[in-house]
């Protein structure tokens, strides 16, 4: 601040021009942070297709088109202009909002608000306060509703799901709640499967009362971990539907394996050295399971036998890199952060057999986090059984149904959403008859449709 004064003592012409300078960013800091708060919503363009805008970094927006493409805003002068997917290269795109008017100028095209219904409410779960919102379409008229899970996050869903208002600007209603130690809700973040599928339950019934005559049709979406809990949720309330988008169908312990396996095979490794950096996985599973306290000796053997091997620096998983870093007493005290009540040996197959609504598992191919194949193949079993299950699974998605570019050193930058997951979920939960392809996804129907 002195320097700063003395240099506009110097000269009172660049004083007054910086004094306004200032004066201009004070005003104008609130102004754009303002615009990013009414610009958020879902906008029915010329031509009709629908696009969701919502917060992304600090101080831009994130678009998501129902056609999957997708890209960030910027302010740049009087407009937005954006970026492809999460590259960060400009695309050429340039937005502008009316607030007022609540209209935007996307483009060459033009857009208006979908005027969406939203309520907010909280409800009680095992005596802890859940705080939710119902997003509902226009109108009057009966719509099919999905109760919208989580995964592992530790956001709040009413902050970030974008699904909540997606879903209500195609016709289908919505309902988002922060899972209990997240957002406005009370009580510790937990993976505890079982009262997380009570949750889901909870906040069913909390939609079935709000909806009232409007809701026809009541389903669960579960993305990432809340596959494995929808399925549970499922099992222990009337539910006409249900959708898994990226889940699995095997144990955490399962996923972390199979993980390392196809993030080992991507990076050219053979048999024989992803069957070593599975034991190294298999040591990591028994600290997880122990609640971070047994095994943590056998962590250390099996680090010092291969730690300088070529391919130790590769292994990641899905979990095993949150410690195969850490000292063994590091492990006992850093590592209670992740003592989160995770079922990591739970077996999903049970309750997935014991589920008898119809399902769709929407899987990416791509997926490295929670690897698809031993989950398509279960599903696939199920299917051939007889259950009403649907499998889609898109050759291109990673995790979160994004597609992607891979860079030299073989990270992932995501440039879009898959083609045809989108509509999936929305005609799913329609329930009508499912169209003949949706993108270029690899599609498994049942023989027989309930």
């Amino acid at each position: 601040m002195l320097t700063a004064k003395s240099t506009l003592r110097g000269n009172d012409a660049i004083s007054r021009h910086l004094a306004a300078l200032i004066a201009a960013l004070l005003v104008a800091a609130p102004a754009i942070a303002a615009e990013t708060d009414c610009a958020q919503g879902a906008y029915r363009l010329s031509g009709g297709a629908i696009i969701d805008v919502a917060a992304a970094s600090e101080g831009a927006l994130r678009w998501r088109g129902l056609d999957g493409a997708s890209g960030e805003l910027k302010r740049d002068g009087d407009h937005w202009a954006g970026t492809t997917g999460w590259t960060g290269r400009p695309d050429g795109l340039t937005v502008r909002f009316d607030c007022a008017a609540e209209t935007m100028q996307f483009g060459e095209r033009s857009g208006q608000r979908i005027a969406l219904e939203t309520r907010e409410t909280s409800f009680t779960s095992h005596g802890t306060r859940l705080v939710g919102r119902l997003v509902m379409p226009p109108g009057n008229g009966p719509v099919p509703i999905v109760v919208l899970l989580h995964g592992a996050e530790f956001a709040s869903a009413r902050d970030t799901n974008s699904l909540q208002r997606m879903l209500p600007a195609a016709g289908v209603g919505a309902f988002v709640y922060d899972k209990r130690g997240t957002g406005a809700s009370g009580d510790k973040y937990t993976q505890v499967f079982s009262l997380l599928a009570d949750d889901a339950v909870a906040a069913l019934a909390e939609t079935r009362r709000m909806a009232g005559a409007r809701g026809t049709r009541f389903g669960f979406q579960g993305p990432s971990q809340g596959g494995w809990i929808a399925p549970l949720a499922a099992t222990r309330t009337q539910v006409d539907f249900l959708i898994v988008s990226f889940g699995l169908a095997v144990s955490v312990a399962d996923e972390d394996r199979e993980a390392i396996a196809f993030q080992m095979g991507l990076k050219g490794y053979g048999p024989d050295v992803i069957a070593k950096a599975q034991e190294i996985g298999a040591a990591t599973t028994r600290i997880f399971a122990s609640g971070m306290s047994d095994g943590i000796e056998e962590l250390d053997a099996v680090r010092a036998r291969y730690r300088n091997a070529p391919w130790y620096k590769d292994v990641y998983g899905n979990y095993t890199h949150l410690i195969l870093g850490m000292a063994a007493e590091e492990i006992r005290t850093k590592g209670q952060v992740y003592r989160f009540g995770t079922p990591i040996h739970y077996d999903p197959m049970p309750t997935l057999r014991a589920v008898d609504v119809p399902q769709l598992w929407a899987l990416g191919g791509q997926d490295i986090d929670a690897p698809a194949g031993e989950t398509a193949r279960r599903i696939k079993g199920l299917i051939a059984a007889g259950q009403p299950i649907t499998l889609a699974v898109f050759p291109k998605a990673e995790h979160g149904m994004t597609e992607f570019e891979t860079a030299p050193d073989g990270s992932r930058v995501s440039t879009r959403f898959t083609p045809g997951y989108f509509r999936l979920l929305i005609d799913y939960a329609k329930g009508v008859q499912l169209a003949s392809a949706y993108g270029d996804a690899e599609i498994m129907r049942p023989a027989t449709t309930k």
